[in-house]
């Protein structure tokens, strides 16, 4: 069965979810009034391609299957999943949200890209079927990062949530539900967290931003890859877990190793941030640095999903 995916708003996000649903086979329909939206998307379609072809195409998938319409309207016309991505601001995405709900199919599912935006606040101007409406915030590169968080507001009943996880399956991604809303969802907070302490150690002089992306890179980013946070300490307990790793490193949260509050972001502070990000790209383009991601990304999901819950035999884990 043929799906539709109608994009309105194709920034980085926007065109993610467009060459994920075309490998995935789904038709997608786009709709974003900027000056050359068309040509920049296919460009971006272009470039993702040879990644999605490597990681495996659905039957059916091609570039081809994208259609950009001239009003936000004519997008959503028979859309099973609409995805907005438009700039983070909340009354502009209430603005489209409302305008979507009144076009869209009563059967459709809504979903918001926002990284921060809580869903009922989302919903409030919408007077058709408030309850579609729901947070489905990816990570870039969409095409390639399955992880989609799933948010209902006050308005959404559990069916909806149900509907729109099956969706998401569908575009070979994994919706992690949010049990209760809450600014910035659960992964942006936790790398918030990761990122104030990164500012605060390049404010204070301990570390140029290569030196803290090597901390992660070797250390416990390839744990993080397959484990997370949770389960890298219950194997740092030893044989007794997670207990024994909380009575011995425990008393450690009560000392002062970690500033959560971000730094004031100073001229200095900036330039020091731009100019080690600048020596870590070595004068190559953005476009460069993001193929040799994907390249990375590619080889490392088809190791890790050999290491994935189902393919120990634990079904119904995430």
């Amino acid at each position: 069965m043929s799906h539709q995916l109608s994009v309105i708003g194709t920034g980085v996000i926007g065109n993610g979810w467009i060459a994920r649903a075309l490998a995935q086979g789904w038709d997608v329909v786009a709709f974003d009034p900027a000056p050359n939206a068309v040509e920049r998307t296919r460009a971006f379609v272009d470039n993702a391609w040879p990644s999605l072809e490597k990681l495996g195409l659905a039957e059916g998938a091609a570039p081809t299957r994208l259609t950009f319409v001239d009003s936000l309207e004519e997008a959503v016309a028979g859309a099973d999943l609409v995805q907005e991505n438009v700039p983070e601001r909340l009354e502009l995405k209430r603005e489209i949200l409302a305008a979507i709900d009144a076009a869209a199919a009563p059967g459709a599912i809504i979903g918001s890209s926002t990284s921060g935006f809580k869903p009922s606040d989302l919903q409030r101007d919408c007077r058709w079927v408030p309850g579609r409406v729901i947070v489905a915030h990816p990570f870039n590169p969409v095409y390639l990062l399955p992880l989609v968080e799933l948010v209902g507001g006050e308005a959404t009943e559990p069916r909806q949530i149900e509907q729109a996880q099956a969706l998401y399956q569908e575009l070979a991604m994994r919706p992690l539900v949010v049990r209760r809303e809450i600014e910035g969802h659960i992964a942006d907070r936790l790398m918030e967290a990761l990122w104030r302490e990164a500012l605060h150690l390049v404010n204070d002089g301990v570390a140029t931003t290569e030196e803290v992306d090597a901390a992660v890179v070797y250390g416990c980013g390839l744990r993080w890859s397959l484990m997370g946070t949770f389960l890298t300490f219950h194997l740092a307990g030893g044989e007794q877990g997670m207990r024994h790793m909380l009575e011995q490193f425990g008393p450690a949260l009560k000392l002062p190793w970690t500033k959560l509050e971000a730094p004031k972001l100073t001229d200095e502070l900036i330039d020091k941030v731009v100019e080690g990000c600048e020596f870590q790209a070595a004068d190559r383009p953005v476009a460069e640095l993001d193929r040799r991601r994907d390249d990375f990304l590619v080889e490392l999901l088809d190791l890790v999903q050999k290491y994935w819950p189902e393919a120990e035999g634990l079904e119904g884990r995430i």
